[in-house]
């Protein structure tokens, strides 16, 4: 009688094999997605009645959109990453890397520089890569990069609807730091109260979005990883980490850095850490009660939700030298908040104290050239 050993391959033997097959399907992905560049530059897929040449490869190639869109995003980058190429025919990097490379090219055109990642993407896996990719893009182009996290959130959706038992049906989209305050607020709720607790995971999330509807006075305080530079929005700072969520924009670290209830891990430019936790200029809670007495409600004109949901903003932020003294503190509520940081809108307090808002600057035709 044979060994068991003598019939079934070692994990070694499969693990080889394994690493031989990625390379050839990666090898294919490659010809793959020059081919679909190709394809995506005709009218074929007009003529056929789809809609884009990435939903005719999806249909007909029996892929998802993303993947159809990964191929054909490095088929047109092809010939310029030509450092990638060569890193990925030789087996040091993958095709997952080259959809991160390709995909970092298209958000920043004429700023993106092959060579100041391909080691990056030598030394580390897709989707660390992906993480060192979001800083680079935010060093390169911050304006960019806000923009695209503006529309995350102006994409964002929640659909609620009844069935004939009373259940409600859950559905939406949130953007990185929505969902990462959402998985913050829900994370601790959501564990196990014990060895007697057989519930999985999926109704203990449940059940934990039930408990934070139902209110509670503890807020979930979120921890956010910053440098100096990037707190001051300094042309060439990385983005900031942020538990739960792809890196973050300055201008949403700058309107975090209002609310105390997040927690924040500044350092220098060499990466050391110099402070850790809320800082001294975050509203204490006396003055937070004297703010909800004074504005009572969101001071944005026209709004009117309750103080209870709102957070203290800085008229002049304390990054930029502004007080936490009550006269340069107006209570917003969320949506508010976010418009006059990342959306870009300026809110101003008349002497006789009523609020003023100017929408954001909005420029026609190419920008300004800058010296060459």
């Amino acid at each position: 009688m044979l060994a068991t050993q003598d019939i079934c391959p070692s994990g070694a033997t499969l693990g080889m094999e394994l690493m031989r097959l990625a390379r050839e399907r990666d090898l294919i992905d490659l010809r793959f997605s020059l081919v679909a560049a190709e394809f995506a530059a005709t009218d074929h897929y007009d003529q056929e009645g789809f809609i884009s040449p990435i939903d005719w490869i999806r249909f007909n190639c029996h892929m998802t959109s993303n993947a159809a869109a990964d191929r054909v995003a490095v088929g047109e980058r092809l010939g310029e990453l030509t450092e990638s190429t060569d890193a990925m025919v030789s087996g040091r990097i993958g095709f997952a890397h080259m959809t991160v490379m390709a995909r970092t090219a298209n958000a920043l055109g004429t700023r993106f520089n092959e060579g100041a990642l391909i080691d990056k993407a030598l030394e580390n896996s897709p989707g660390k890569f992906h993480h060192i990719c979001r800083h680079y893009r935010h060093a390169a182009d911050r304006k960019g990069y806000e923009a695209e996290q503006a529309d995350l959130v102006e994409n964002r959706w929640l659909s609620l609807s009844s069935v004939e038992d009373g259940s409600l049906l859950i559905n939406g989209v949130l953007d990185p730091v929505g969902g990462a305050a959402l998985r913050t607020a829900l994370e601790p709720l959501a564990r196990k109260s014990g060895a007697h607790d057989d519930r999985k995971l999926d109704r203990r999330q449940a059940d934990a979005l039930v408990e934070l509807a139902c209110g509670g006075e503890q807020r979930a305080q979120i921890q956010v990883t910053s440098s100096i530079e990037t707190l001051l929005g300094l042309a060439g700072a990385p983005a900031a980490e942020m538990e739960f969520s792809l890196p973050v924009s300055s201008t949403t670290v700058e309107r975090l850095a209002c609310d105390s209830s997040i927690a924040r891990v500044l350092l220098d430019s060499e990466s050391t850490v110099i402070e850790v936790g809320r800082s001294k200029r975050v509203v204490s809670e006396p003055a937070r009660r004297a703010l909800r007495v004074r504005d009572g409600s969101c001071r944005w004109p026209g709004c009117e939700r309750h103080g209870s949901w709102t957070a203290a903003h800085h008229v002049v932020h304390w990054i930029h030298g502004g007080t936490t003294n009550l006269e340069n503190l107006v209570l917003l509520c969320h949506r508010h908040h976010w418009m006059v940081h990342e959306g870009k809108w300026q809110l101003i307090r008349s002497d006789e104290g009523r609020m003023t808002t100017i929408p954001p600057t909005v420029t026609f035709g190419p920008p300004p050239r800058g010296p060459d």
